[in-house]
């Protein structure tokens, strides 16, 4: 007897133990049940379906509706990646049903928490969203992230403006997910109408893009992104048809000045071969595949005009920001400088970001050498001179961009900007080659506030100043300003169109005027006199009438070394 109520203790004590384990919440979609991580106070609910991909010759289009289910939802998958040229780890696979996000709510009873949802970074053709992780920052604020998927490459970016591919599909996916977040966060303690959305490079130009969008409008409230604008060259593709002939010539495709032949290339072509090219060496900033303004055609539109045009009109909803950089974005270009500085010194106009268009090759060369001459006073780029290698690059390519859309955005009337300049190192970071300098590289602020690999082992500085980035984090998510009233951080007051004030953020915290000033001051001439903003496609323009059976015959030739090249690649 005393042996049976034993058990009967034992198995209660189970049960209790395993529901303390895991939390069943419900969707539109049917139950979910996510667990509590090991050693946190934070639940996790992993690679939930938020959207549908749609497949075959609807590849391109926007996404449509999630699965349903009646038995709760396992979500326990960590790893789900889009298509993409990457590894990924053993056991896992790339899928092209892709579009899943992962909730992470604090080990609380809260209800009507504010709420994070996060896009991740990687060139529009990279990265998935549990790349980063942020249960630090749900258990040390008591707020609900969000991270997740959506479409890459040219299986999100392809804009055609054709009805097969009108454009922007990658980005109706970050869309379709805020508006999953909308109808679904409450039942997991989250406020649906207090969103803020953050990212960091092509993370940062997303939500830099989604605050100018008609499409996302009501979705969120207040906006994060970091080491990128909507401005920069690599944010809105300049060209999108130049740029799908540009990489179907990569692949070998030839007939690509026939806009029919060049659609049925991209919706033929299987996932692996068009995931083949590396993008990512372009010397012009951009990566190919991006947004695009799209071309009416009856669908949803995105973007229907440049961000420079809706930022200077003042016709978007102005929301706070927490608008920054790192001090030097452009180490991560240090890679390619044993490469690059021959070629900049053969030929520097390659380096100009492509949104520059100049009315001949003798301007454009003028303009190069004084681009040069102003970093590298009239010197060859060299390894005593990378800084500045590396000043050009976080210029060009990041800060001047987003000082650009700061001023405009200030210009317009948005009095809740917050600027700033991330410098921290630390004694982990490595020298810059050819120096003895370290320093912030692209993106450092985000890691600082997200998950390290193991925050156990990093230095004491950097634990301190992550701690206080993820306060200054915090605070602008629940308050919609860094440092609120009655805080005991400095004074941090919206920047201005005069002056682009900002916070240098480093183990002390230093409010300062005129962020990069000469820097900016030169690209500004520059870009007021040769500025060329993106376009919408125009596929009527492209159209290459044959009728000698030319364009049936690349198309075969095309499926014909496809399947060749996907054996290769395997």
């Amino acid at each position: 007897m005393f042996g049976n109520v034993l058990t009967l203790i034992c198995l209660i004590s189970f049960v209790k133990t395993e529901t303390l384990d895991y939390r069943l919440v419900n969707t539109n979609q049917g139950p979910v049940k996510g667990y509590k991580l090991p050693n946190e106070n934070v639940y996790s609910f992993l690679s939930i379906p938020y959207a549908t991909a749609p497949t075959g010759l609807n590849r391109f289009k926007e996404p449509l509706p999630p699965p349903t289910w009646t038995e709760p939802f396992e979500a326990v998958e960590e790893v789900i990646k889009c298509p993409q040229n990457s590894r990924i780890p053993d056991g896992k696979e790339i899928r092209e049903q892709c579009l899943v996000a992962s909730v992470y709510t604090p080990n609380a009873t809260s209800q009507n928490l504010p709420v994070l949802v996060h896009v991740h970074g990687g060139a529009y053709v990279l990265g998935y969203g549990n790349g980063l992780t942020p249960k630090n920052l749900v258990q040390t604020g008591n707020i609900v992230v969000v991270t997740f998927n959506y479409r890459l490459g040219a299986y999100g970016f392809l804009c055609l403006g054709t009805e097969a591919a009108p454009g922007n599909a990658g980005i109706k996916d970050q869309v379709a997910l805020l508006r999953w977040v909308k109808n679904n966060i409450a039942n997991f303690g989250g406020n649906p109408d207090d969103v803020t959305i953050s990212g960091c490079s092509a993370g940062g130009s997303s939500v830099d893009l989604l605050m100018i969008s008609k499409l996302a409008q009501g979705l969120f409230n207040k906006v994060i992104p970091g080491s990128s604008a909507n401005v920069c060259a690599y944010s809105v593709q300049t060209n999108p048809i130049e740029n799908a002939k540009w990489y179907a010539r990569q692949l070998n495709f030839r007939n690509f000045n026939d806009i029919k032949a060049l659609e049925q290339f991209y919706l033929t072509a299987p996932f692996n071969v068009l995931t083949s090219v590396d993008v990512g060496k372009r010397t012009d900033h951009i990566t190919i595949f991006a947004p695009c303004i799209e071309r009416d055609i009856g669908q949803e539109i995105f973007l229907d005009d440049s961000p420079v045009n809706i930022l200077s009109s003042g016709n978007y909803t102005k929301y706070p920001m927490l608008y920054g950089f790192a001090e030097m974005e452009g180490i991560f270009r240090v890679r390619y400088f044993d490469h690059w500085k021959f070629r900049m010194n053969d030929n520097f106009a390659d380096f100009l970001a492509h949104d520059l268009r100049f009315a001949n090759e003798e301007e454009k060369q003028e303009q190069a050498l004084h681009a040069r001459d102003f970093y590298f006073d009239d010197e060859p780029v060299a390894n005593s001179n990378i800084m500045r290698y590396i000043d050009y690059f976080t210029d060009s390519m990041f800060g001047y961009p987003m000082l650009r859309a700061a001023k405009l955005q200030a210009q317009a009337g948005n009095n809740r900007v917050y600027l700033y300049e991330y410098s921290f190192v630390d004694d982990d970071i490595n020298y810059i080659p050819h120096t003895n300098q370290r320093g912030a590289t692209h993106c450092a602020q985000e890691n600082a506030v997200l998950d390290s690999p193991d925050e156990n082992i990093i230095t004491n500085e950097y634990k301190e100043m992550k701690r206080q980035m993820r306060e200054l984090w915090l605070n602008f998510i629940k308050y919609g300003e860094p440092v609120p009233t009655g805080s005991s951080l400095p004074a941090w007051r919206p920047t201005t169109a005069d002056n682009l004030s900002y916070m240098s953020l480093n183990t002390t915290l230093e409010y300062k005027d005129r962020l990069l000033y000469e820097r900016a001051q030169f690209w500004e001439q520059i870009y007021d006199k040769y500025y060329q903003g993106p376009i919408a496609p125009n596929p009527e323009a492209n159209l290459s009438v044959r009728h000698d059976g030319t364009s049936a015959f690349y198309i075969l030739l095309a499926v014909h070394f496809f399947c060749f090249l996907s054996k290769k690649i395997a």
